[in-house]
């Protein structure tokens, strides 16, 4: 397991195709994370605002699938610049509810959510129209490990807090995860 040094550690959160569910479970960590701030400091996370992933973060959990070509570059810049990969739940360890769209038909599914099925200006699901914007999908939701090497897998929808302090302090202790059988269950 990774060892840190005696600073502060590094953590970042990044959303991709989910929820915020698992976002939302962070902030239950409530009171704890007033102790979990005196050894991390948040250096990038939608719960801040931070516009650049940054270079050498220690820890990352990532939530969400990996739905579109924004998504994939995010994830392949924070496994660059990142030491320790958390898959933060369901939908970022399997895919799980962004995935059933993998049956359908991905310009299709754009044109009727953002257009009413209608053409639309600047909304082209091939991603041809230099204007786009929105950014253009996979063929496939996927889940994290399919497009990055992952560290550590968190299941759950969404993982429960205690599930996330478990994980987050023996992280940054530098400590082997091993949590309980009931905190490695899926939904």
């Amino acid at each position: 397991m990774t060892e840190f040094k005696n600073e502060k550690v590094s953590l970042a959160t990044v959303w991709l195709s989910g929820c915020s569910g698992c976002h939302m479970s962070f902030l239950d960590l409530d009171e704890h994370l007033l102790e979990l701030e005196k050894h991390v400091r948040l250096v990038f996370s939608p719960l801040a605002d931070h516009k650049r992933f940054p270079e050498g973060v220690d820890v990352v959990l990532v939530e969400g699938a990996v739905g579109n070509v924004e998504q994939l570059a995010l994830a392949r810049t924070l496994r660059e610049r990142s030491r320790v990969v958390v898959a933060l739940g369901d939908c970022a360890v399997t895919g799980n509810v962004p995935a059933l769209r993998n049956r359908l038909d991905s310009e299709a599914m754009v044109r009727t959510v953002y257009a009413g099925g209608m053409d639309f200006p600047g909304l082209d699901p091939a991603g041809l129209d230099e204007k786009e914007w929105v950014p253009r999908l996979l063929p496939s939701a996927l889940p994290l490990h399919r497009v990055v090497p992952v560290d550590v897998f968190l299941p759950g929808c969404p993982p429960g807090p205690q599930s996330i302090l478990a994980a987050v302090t023996a992280l940054v202790r530098g400590e082997p995860l091993v949590l309980p059988e009931a905190m490695r269950r899926f939904g």
